[in-house]
């Protein structure tokens, strides 16, 4: 089973505890880090913005990120949100076995 760490950005803490909360409890993330926040410089529409936001990692498996995506888009305030998953390559195999067995849905759930 192919791991994967998920990053997105949220604009307030409140908002990535939420989110994070919600991917948990749904068995879509294993573990989601809620990092503390960090300027982001980008152009949007034609303009350069600087906002703070609270970049967030999400453990999660290849099978889990079809709903991860929905799940974030779902919840999520931004128009375009940042998500962009990244394969592990490698990892201590207890802490991989745990992430897949964290996103295994229940028998009977998807």
């Amino acid at each position: 089973m192919t791991t994967l760490i998920v990053f997105t950005n949220l604009p307030d803490r409140e908002s990535a505890e939420k989110l994070a909360a919600s991917l948990i409890e749904q068995r879509i993330a294993a573990c989601v880090n809620v990092l503390a926040p960090c300027r982001s410089v980008y152009r949007w529409k034609g303009a350069v913005q600087q906002e703070e936001e609270h970049p967030m990692m999400i453990k999660t498996t290849e099978a889990r990120y079809a709903a991860l995506e929905m799940a974030i888009r779902a919840g999520h305030p931004y128009e375009l949100p940042e998500i962009i998953a990244v394969k592990v390559e490698h990892g201590l195999a207890g802490y991989i076995g745990w992430i897949a067995d964290e996103t295994t849905p229940p028998s009977g759930a998807t």
